[in-house]
């Protein structure tokens, strides 16, 4: 087990979306939240204190988390410094990036030293089958996006919430670091070898009594040519009966594709919906989760009601107005 609580450490994250594990962290667990640590440069701030190694210690934290998912998962030699550190301070490390923290030799050396613990988020640790598409009891709940890094998690945690909180039958499936890091457990999806992927996810998502939600995070974006692999394992895998389209819409383009354009809603939904059900013909979608953090409250709301009418289904930001008229429309499933 992770040991909390946690200090965020933000590196020097090029913009806010860099540090969305941490983002995650803070935002749904900040009990688990000491404070930030930030290197110059840094353009990430999660409103935490920031500390030094040495007063977050003395806050109580124990556990020294990369909140960084820079493209390609790796740990630069600005880090490497810091995290050596850490160790001597008396932390241990958890990380949900590629590279892992175990094969760095100095890291481990220290650790061994120290008597550390380094935890790699994104290492699976069951032998997961192949997928076999058989039907399983329960019920199931996906997001997809019209990119990556867009809510998805979000609109899965406020679902999962939000059902809970009406006494229904629910569980979050993590598939991420970040939901990993958040619930203390799940599958690191885009680490598993390709041709168990969609079996991990029926693995994660079991025969359920028939009212139990599974309420699946979800991945990437069947639109973005860098991801679009763990997205589809996890429509195949997780046998929707329902989805949920999920939109940012001050992008230009997809996240670290400069050259592609976002999809329409439209062109998710159907998309979307016809590979679902190569795997489940009765899945439905039943609503639309936007991440209206870069509008006003007035443009919001506008925005949202625009969607409505232009898709003829519920259009919300579950983070900030709450997933009600989502779990409203799962129940009618």
């Amino acid at each position: 087990m992770i040991e909390t609580p946690y200090l965020l450490f933000l590196g020097d994250a090029p913009d806010p979306l860099a540090a969305k594990v941490a983002q995650g962290i803070k935002d749904w667990r900040p009990d688990n939240c000491v404070g930030q640590m930030r290197l110059e440069g840094c353009n990430a701030d999660m409103g935490l204190e920031d500390m030094t190694l040495a007063e977050a210690k003395a806050a109580g934290a124990k556990t020294l988390v990369i909140g960084v998912a820079n493209r390609g998962g790796v740990i630069s030699d600005k880090w490497k410094a810091v995290l050596m550190d850490a160790l001597d301070e008396g932390f241990d490390l958890a990380s949900g990036l590629h590279n892992l923290l175990r094969d760095e030799q100095e890291l481990a050396a220290k650790a061994a030293e120290t008597g550390r613990t380094l935890h790699d988020v994104r290492i699976p640790t069951v032998k997961y089958p192949i997928a076999d598409g058989k039907k399983r009891t329960g019920k199931r709940v996906l997001a997809v996006g019209t990119d990556c890094s867009i809510g998805k998690m979000y609109t899965a945690l406020a679902l999962d919430a939000e059902m809970k909180e009406r006494g229904m039958k629910s569980s979050f499936r993590a598939t991420g670091q970040t939901g990993i890091l958040i619930t203390g457990e799940g599958v690191p999806l885009d680490a598993v070898i390709a041709d168990f992927m969609a079996g991990a996810v029926e693995w994660l998502t079991p025969d359920n009594d028939p009212d139990h939600w599974d309420v699946i995070e979800g991945q990437g974006s069947l639109f973005h040519i860098s991801y679009s692999g763990v997205t589809l394992a996890l429509i195949h895998g997780g046998q929707p009966d329902a989805l949920i389209l999920c939109h940012e819409p001050t992008r230009t383009h997809m996240r670290g594709l400069p050259d592609y354009a976002l999809p329409s809603l439209e062109d998710l939904r159907d998309l979307a919906l016809a590979l679902a059900r190569v795997a489940n013909e009765k899945c439905e979608v039943v609503g639309i989760s936007v991440n209206t953090k870069a509008l006003g409250e007035d443009e919001a709301k506008s925005y949202l009601a625009s969607l409505e009418e232009q898709l003829g289904l519920p259009a919300v930001d579950p983070y900030r107005h709450g997933a009600g008229r989502l779990v409203d429309a799962l129940a009618t499933i």
